[in-house]
């Protein structure tokens, strides 16, 4: 991937059911941007505790399975990977088992330490490469790259992020009503807002953008605008592509 139209971060921060994923990889497509998903790398850690027979609550633990796990993540919007090993885990880790185990695993405090220096690593790399990346997660804004030029926090109303959420694990063939999609959602909500290492809150000078009315492309052309508007396009170069 050769040098694309965005120049610099941008961070999109926010609860699941926003939007966040698809929008993410979206931007960073129209951009010719570099993406990272930093939720996959927590979720592939905990796919490797629970595959290890660790209490995800026994922080210990999974410190020590974190330090030891090999795993890697594509930043290729285009064909974002996530592998454990040798193994291609992308649907493994969206599963259910880990949707409900992932939210302790984030909550330790060496394992973030370690997710996040890695994750910074990533974003240097990619800039010195391609020049920008768009970063998704929930601390993005505030921990990982608090000094990116746009940062966004993404909300939506509890009913439309627990449809959207029932909606995608009916695609992904995981039966879920919104019923329990909703309190899926509002537990993770309640374990990530009350951490103590690296809440899910927005950055002082984040953008809030509530996604609840606006379809996938509106939320694109605002990301956009926002990010011409803190001249962090090359325009030349995304009339070319």
């Amino acid at each position: 991937m050769g040098a694309g139209a965005l120049r610099g971060v941008v961070a999109l921060d926010g609860p699941s059911g926003t939007g966040k994923t698809t929008v993410a990889r979206k931007l960073a497509q129209r951009l010719s941007a570099g993406y990272l998903d930093t939720g996959a790398m927590y979720r592939v850690i905990t796919l490797a505790v629970l595959r290890a027979g660790v209490d995800p609550a026994d922080a210990a633990a999974v410190t020590a399975v974190a330090k030891d796990t090999e795993f890697s993540v594509g930043t290729d919007p285009e064909r974002p990977s996530v592998a454990l090993g040798a193994e291609d885990v992308s649907a493994a880790i969206r599963g259910n088992d880990i949707n409900h185990a992932v939210s302790p695993v984030s909550a330790v405090p060496a394992v973030r330490e370690l997710l996040v220096a890695r994750q910074r690593r990533i974003i240097d790399e990619v800039l010195a490469v391609v020049g920008g990346i768009v970063v998704e997660g929930r601390d993005i804004g505030t921990v990982v790259a608090p000094d990116a030029p746009l940062k966004v926090f993404l909300t939506a109303s509890p009913e439309v992020r627990a449809a959207r959420r029932s909606a995608q694990d009916t695609a992904a063939g995981r039966e879920s009503s919104q019923a329990d999609a909703r309190a899926s959602v509002d537990r993770r909500d309640r374990l990530d807002s009350s951490r103590a290492a690296s809440p899910l809150r927005p950055a002082e000078d984040a953008v809030h953008l509530d996604t609840s009315e606006l379809e996938i492309d509106q939320v694109i052309v605002a990301l956009r605008e926002l990010a011409d508007h803190r001249g962090l396009l090359d325009c030349a170069a995304e009339a070319t592509r």
